[in-house]
């Protein structure tokens, strides 16, 4: 990744920690995840972080906010793919390079199903392609909506407890390795992708 591209995400990541600082750092939470899960590249995580370490007796608080919004965004996602797919769906798929996925997810849903979108949900791989490709793809929407429940509440749940234990010590040490910390977040959106490619077969 190039430095000009570190520094990018860095001032976007700078800009949605800030949030924390003023009063609507939850509903700002929510907008967030429900956004990343349709078409943002930031993950709510890093706001969950920043507000839990801020106020830790109100981490799973904030995990259910983020849970909810992110659910919200899922199905709007969910929607795009069935009713936008030409018009929105199409670019945000092929912006974050998933076309190639979305010809491994056909037949990994046919095989797996409930599951495969309750692995999409928990793993780094953008949700958002998840989401579109599961509307745009005919996934039954029910499955989906459970294994979205699931996924993302057991996501943003594990943050909030890590949060409550180890949250200064995490949020430092993303603050003072953040190119190093982008570096492995990239890593394993890779691994993701090989992965479903690697089901796929």
């Amino acid at each position: 990744m190039s430095r000009g591209l570190f520094a990018q995400v860095r001032r976007l990541y700078d800009w949605v920690l800030g949030w924390a600082e003023t009063p609507y750092g939850a509903p700002a939470l929510f907008i967030l995840a429900f956004a990343e899960s349709s078409f943002f590249p930031i993950p709510p995580d890093v706001l969950l972080i920043a507000l839990a370490v801020a106020l830790p007796t109100k981490a799973f608080r904030f995990a259910m906010i983020c849970t909810a919004g992110s659910v919200l965004g899922g199905i709007a996602g969910y929607a795009i793919g069935v009713y936008a797919w030409d018009a929105f769906g199409e670019p945000i798929v092929a912006a974050y390079h998933g076309e190639a996925v979305m010809v491994k997810i056909k037949a990994w849903y046919a095989e797996y199903g409930f599951w495969g979108t309750l692995i999409a949900a928990v793993t780094p791989i953008p949700y958002k392609v998840f989401t579109i490709a599961s509307g745009s793809l005919s996934f039954p929407f029910l499955p989906f909506l459970g294994a979205s429940i699931l996924g993302r509440g057991f996501r943003f749940f594990l943050v909030a407890a890590l949060i409550r234990r180890f949250g200064p010590v995490i949020k430092d040490w993303i603050e003072r390795r953040f190119n190093l910390a982008v570096s492995l977040f990239t890593v394993l959106l890779i691994a993701g992708f090989v992965a479903i490619k690697a089901i796929g077969h």
